[in-house]
């Protein structure tokens, strides 16, 4: 039995850094993992997450108890007992993230009513916590609304249901917090001094706190509450000096932010670093500088101003009168919570339109056969909608309804015999400030580069064509078109354009991926097709996409149309591009299954509208193309190569789904150098710089002999007989699942497409 206070205080200090450390290490750990596999294209099992929070109870529960068993100092068993108490709280509230972060309120749900649970069967064991004072009722409310404020800028409110069960599950971890952290605040007490007291309870309780915390939140929210609620022990430190403060009214509106304020798919930094995570950072980081702040001046304002209740209602009407100036002045006001994307069991038929010889007349006829569908087999579906006073936006390319409504509506929706399915449409929130786009430093080229000699691109200009005459489609992040390479390039018109996001009247690019992509396939001294026209949709306007997003501007490369009107109506078919470059994909996390698109791609075949697509760049592994579109037959598939014609390690393989042979062709895709916005040249890589490659060595073709534009079968056939060899040697997965059927040859498949031309 250690009963030498100076060794009970010095194992009490080691036991909380111990502790801090293992909860913090452990968590932050497997988010770091968690974002780089997903980099890869894989992700963790959910089981992982609730193992990390047990885990941490071990690490930290063990050497607890132990110094709680073998110390005789009072101040010491009560800090071992209520860390261990804690890090079991934080294990029981880290064992609901087995729930997917798409079914955001069902994890709000279950984690309210968990922590209700443990807060019940906690006070009917250890007996009910003493009521807190009136006057410091309020001040501990103040101090919370303050907490929540940083909150209120950097973030925005998900769906009306969702942000109800986010101020339960605040409520609820908030009282499951209040005897333990009540416990440890007290250990300060005893000590004469304020400013002493003050900092060892706030110390001991801040390490219960975080352990606590640690389980509250999705993966990757629990981070930045670990950051900014913990330190708030401090304040309750500082108010418990002159009585019995609420641990409840402080740490619900702190625990408010990041469960409300912040949707946890977005903290991911696939989305870029200057995203969600980053302002989710610089609100938790103000959510400890002020908790610390407020925990100072706590000090001495409790200590020398004679606080009248009236006086501490007042002081929490201040903060409430903050928090809805800083809300709507410099927040995002409104609900901005997911939707569904209703799939309606008929989709159109499109058979025989292949046969159409005139383009113009089989794509406008593909046109009117999925609007004529779509307006018949949803009108049921759209008065019930209507009924309900339930917004919707009607969709033919794909037979579906964009429902603005969430998980309360699914069941209903699903249970409909006209319905196929129902998947969720994520929707992006609101940032305080636009990351920047990525910028170029390198000058224009003064030679054709690597990637465009490698497939023999320059030698068509010479022999054949530059692609005048064919309009390349681009649906992507945007494009800058006052670039230089792309300006001129621009077909122009109140249809070329769209963006469902911004409405901006011109072409921009608030990333650059699109800029870099598309100049690929038609820029001025970059692009394979330098002759050919372009137009342009964004659909992603911060790298996260949904159903609706790619639909939105699917269905304007097939008939475009002017801002602000009805593309089922409004559409101008005759104003199609011939061929389209994507360079995204559509995964689970963005609400997309593997037959989604799948209607959408096989419109563009019937319509003769060739439709190139990334394989993806989770690579090196097999089978890893899985996502739409890249997956679908009627895709034309592309990998990724190097300077060398090597595959690059990141490129997708194949089989896709169903054992379907993919990629179809590789392309480069290793630092290549394209426009990025600002007027500059960069280097990027990935499948997505390969994609255009192939759309523009399309666009060359079909210049080259129009014969051929529309007629996809024998183009695809021609661009899979003119290959160049590529060195597979390392993959496992064997050659037409790693590089298809080899590397794109301009020369060679323009020549093979004028040899086709008939004779005059």
């Amino acid at each position: 039995m250690i009963r030498s206070r100076g060794w009970a205080l010095g194992l009490t200090i080691v036991l909380g850094l111990w502790t801090v450390a293992v909860t913090v290490a452990v968590h932050a750990g497997v988010w770091v993992v968690s974002e780089g596999l997903l980099a890869l294209g894989f992700g963790l099992p959910r089981s992982v997450w609730p193992t990390a929070g047990w885990l941490v109870f071990v690490l930290v529960a063990v050497p607890a108890l132990l110094l709680a068993r073998l110390c005789g100092v009072p101040f010491a068993r009560v800090a071992g007992r209520q860390w261990a108490l804690t890090a079991l709280f934080g294990a029981l509230l880290g064992t609901v993230r087995l729930i997917p972060d798409t079914y955001h309120e069902v994890y709000l749900a279950l984690l309210a009513l968990v922590a209700g649970l443990a807060a019940v069967v906690h006070r009917f064991t250890r007996g009910r916590a003493d009521r807190a004072d009136g006057w410091l009722l309020w001040l501990s409310l103040t101090i919370g609304l303050v907490a929540l404020l940083p909150w209120l800028w950097v973030g925005a409110f998900g769906g009306q249901l969702e942000t109800a069960l986010a101020v339960l599950a605040a409520v609820a971890v908030a009282w499951l917090a209040v005897r333990p952290a009540t416990a440890l605040v007290a250990l300060g007490g005893p000590l004469r001094s304020t400013w002493g007291g003050t900092a060892v309870g706030g110390l001991t309780a801040s390490v219960g706190l975080v352990t606590l915390v640690s389980g509250a939140g999705e993966p990757g929210v629990q981070l930045f509450a670990l950051i900014a609620v913990p330190a708030l022990a401090f304040a309750l430190a500082a108010l418990a000096r002159r009585g019995r403060p609420s641990v409840l009214a402080m740490l619900a509106p702190a625990l408010l932010g990041p469960l409300a304020l912040v949707d946890p798919e977005e903290t991911s930094l696939l989305l870029g670093t200057r995203d969600m995570a980053w302002w989710a950072l610089i609100g938790s980081l103000a959510g400890l500088a002020l908790a610390l702040l407020v925990g100072a001046l706590a000090v001495p304002a409790t200590g020398r101003i004679r606080w009248q209740p009236r006086f501490a209602a007042l002081a929490a009407v201040v903060a409430v009168a903050c928090g809805v100036g800083v809300y709507a002045s410099a927040g995002r006001p409104g609900f901005h919570g997911e939707h569904l994307f209703v799939i309606m069991k008929e989709q159109a038929d499109l058979s025989g339109l292949r046969d159409e010889p005139d383009r113009t007349t089989r794509i406008r006829k593909t046109y009117e056969r999925l609007v004529t569908t779509a307006e018949r087999s949803q009108a049921a579906l759209r008065s019930t909608l209507r009924a309900k006073g339930i917004g919707y936006t009607p969709f033919y390319l794909v037979n579906g309804i964009e429902v603005d409504d969430g998980p309360l509506a699914r069941r209903w929706l699903e249970g409909r015999s006209d319905v196929d399915r129902v998947l969720f449409n994520p929707r992006l929130r609101p940032l305080p400030a636009a990351a920047a786009p990525t910028r170029g430093d390198l000058p224009a080229p003064t030679a054709p580069a690597w990637n465009l000699t490698l497939i023999k691109a320059d030698r068509v200009w010479s022999e054949y064509t530059t692609g005048r005459g064919i309009v390349v489609g681009s649906s992507d992040s945007g494009v800058d078109v006052t670039h230089p390479a792309l300006r001129a390039s621009f077909r122009g018109g109140d249809d070329s354009w769209l963006d469902p996001f911004n409405h901006a009247p011109l072409p921009d690019d608030n990333n650059g991926h699109g800029t870099h992509t598309l100049a690929t396939a038609v820029g001025a001294g970059v692009g394979v097709a330098p002759g050919a026209q372009w137009v342009a949709c964004s659909n992603l306007p911060r790298n996260l996409g949904s159903m609706a997003n790619y639909l939105s501007c699917m269905q304007f490369m097939l008939a475009p149309y002017p801002p602000g009107a009805d593309p089922m109506h409004a559409g101008r078919p005759d104003r199609a591009p011939q061929v389209l470059t994507n360079s995204w994909g559509c995964p689970s996390v963005e609400g997309c299954d593997t037959r989604s698109l799948r209607h959408a791609v096989d419109a563009f075949a019937a319509a003769g509208i060739f439709f190139v697509a990334a394989a993806g760049n989770t690579g090196p592994g097999c089978a890893t193309i899985t996502d739409p579109p890249a997956n679908y037959p009627a895709t034309f598939t592309i990998g990724a190569v190097t300077r060398s014609a090597k595959v690059a390690s990141f490129s997708s393989r194949g089989p896709a789904p169903g054992n379907l042979a993919k990629p179809d062709l590789m392309a480069p895709g290793a630092a290549v150098v394209s426009a990025l916005p600002g007027g500059g040249y960069g280097a990027l890589s990935g499948t997505s710089m390969a994609t255009p490659h192939v759309a523009g060595v399309v666009a060359l073709m079909w210049a080259a002999n129009p014969t051929l534009i529309g007629n996809i079968e024998e183009t695809r056939q021609l661009l899979l007989t003119t290959t160049q060899p590529v060195d597979a040697s390392t993959s496992p997965c064997g050659q037409p699942d790693t590089a298809g059927a080899g590397l794109v040859d301009a020369l060679a498949a323009v020549t093979a497409a004028v040899a086709t031309r008939p004779s005059p």
